[in-house]
């Protein structure tokens, strides 16, 4: 997979991503890792709030499956991770329409079933807003 964005700059400390589902857990980590960020991957948002509060490096960024396995759903993490690191931003994904009227603005929720590009924009948004990005090489459309 080669993922060509202009403008996109490096990914600075560890992302995390929480999905249950093993392929899409995968998919989202294989595409992270293509923007040059380090990765670390929960198949539930428990084990992952646990890393996030030991963690001693930055993590600027969490995308979280709502829908996981365990006591704490995507959405309140989001909401916890909000209180506890106001500057991380998150992106909250679901296969279902979930009320997000109350999100903050440092999570973007992204309805599935979302495409590589979707992801990629959405990262851009949260860790450079206001910086343009666009896809180039083949496949790519003006204007992006």
């Amino acid at each position: 997979m080669d993922i060509l964005w202009e403008g996109l700059l490096p990914i600075q400390g560890d992302v995390v991503v929480i999905e249950d589902d093993p392929m899409l857990r995968d998919l989202t980590v294989d595409i992270v890792t293509e923007l040059g960020a380090a990765c670390t991957a929960f198949d539930n948002a428990d084990d992952a709030l646990i890393h996030l509060l030991q963690l001693r490096g930055a993590c600027p960024l969490v995308i979280a499956d709502h829908g996981v396995p365990g006591s704490i759903k995507g959405m309140e993490l989001a909401m916890m991770i909000h209180e506890k690191w106001p500057a991380m931003g998150v992106i909250l994904t679901s296969g279902y329409l979930l009320d997000t009227a109350k999100l903050p603005a440092t999570v973007v929720y992204l309805l599935k079933p979302w495409d590589i590009d979707d992801l990629v924009r959405t990262i851009a948004q949260l860790l450079q807003p206001g910086v343009p990005v666009r896809k180039v090489g083949p496949g790519a459309s003006v204007g992006r």
